[in-house]
């Protein structure tokens, strides 16, 4: 494979000159059950990771978000290799990955800098990331430790993860100072958390021209509705989340009938349609990642793409959700 599908939409990352589908695919699923985090998935052959990696580049995903903590740079690996073998040009996919901050200082963001593009088979790093606001150095040691990175050219744009609203204003002055824009704040958002439009983290986005990446954009599943129906049982760490209680369950249903409903009218699924609902916040500053184990779910996220609900629509699983969530 030598070049990727241009047909999707572009969204700008912050203000930057790079622009990336609204779509992302997350791979802390390639983590090969390593790690502490990683054992949260199980382990996928190469060729599959390759097949689903190809398909989200056939239906038009032109970024991968990765990190170190998945699977201790397992994951990165698995991506870079799945690149590699289907022979994408490095310029012609963008990589987010993530330093994991916990028991750290900033120098050790520089320090380690080197092995995020060992595991990445020195392909560039679009977006490098501070996964946790809980490291042991401030976060103007941190922006500072980003400035030195990206005026060597190691690291293309500079973003954080989790960072509320103060944390992220914060990091974002400090890396101005030094000339660079902050790029991102990956949080987690989707209909059943929407904690960001309360808490000031999205309106400090958009005040500063910040692109909000959503993790977990589809509740671990529960937003595709197979677990409403019966169809499937949540397992392994799924069965923690209090989204998957049958209690939890039974209060969404109202949700889920108004998901399938759209996605009748709009011949898509109900994850589309829940995907969609994110990536068409106002500005097209909110984007998503979510993540594949099956080639056909990378193709049905893609799908969340080149169309939008109305207002009225996106208006309406709004008011639903914050009902049920009430």
């Amino acid at each position: 494979m030598n070049q990727t599908n241009q047909t999707a939409p572009r969204y700008q990352l912050g203000q930057s000159d790079t622009y990336l589908s609204p779509i992302g695919l997350g791979t802390w699923q390639f983590s090969q059950g390593q790690g502490l985090v990683g054992r949260f998935w199980p382990k996928l052959e190469p060729a599959l990771m390759m097949s689903i990696v190809e398909e989200a580049l056939n239906h038009g995903i032109n970024w991968f978000d990765t990190a170190e903590v998945y699977g201790r740079g397992k994951s990165e690996e698995a991506l870079a290799q799945a690149l590699d073998d289907l022979r994408v040009a490095p310029d012609q996919v963008a990589i987010a990955t993530k330093w994991w901050p916990v028991l750290r200082s900033a120098r050790h963001l520089e320090a380690t800098i080197d092995e995020r593009r060992r595991r990445l088979h020195n392909r560039p790093i679009t977006l490098y990331q501070i996964h946790q606001p809980y490291s042991h150095s401030s976060v103007k040691e941190q922006m500072e430790a980003m400035a030195r990175l990206l005026d060597q050219g190691l690291i293309r744009h500079a973003g954080v993860s989790n960072f509320s609203a103060a944390q992220m204003v914060e990091a974002a002055k400090h890396l101005k100072s030094h000339g660079y824009a902050l790029a991102s704040n990956q949080v987690r958002y989707h209909l059943l958390d929407r904690r960001i439009e309360e808490n000031g983290v999205i309106q400090a986005a958009l005040d500063w021209g910040i692109t909000i990446i959503a993790y977990s954009p589809l509740a671990q599943g529960v937003l595709t509705g197979k677990f409403h129906n019966g169809a499937a049982r949540p397992g392994g760490m799924r069965r923690l989340d209090p989204h998957f209680r049958p209690m939890m369950l039974a209060k969404t249903e109202p949700l889920i009938e108004e998901l399938r409903q759209m996605a009748q009218r709009y011949h898509v699924s109900p994850a589309q349609v829940a995907l969609n609902w994110v990536i068409t916040y106002p500005g097209n500053r909110v984007m998503a990642i979510p993540g594949a184990t099956r080639v056909s779910q990378a193709a049905q996220n893609a799908g969340a793409m080149g169309w939008s609900l109305s207002p009225g629509d996106r208006q309406a699983l709004t008011d639903i959700a914050r009902d049920v969530t009430r």
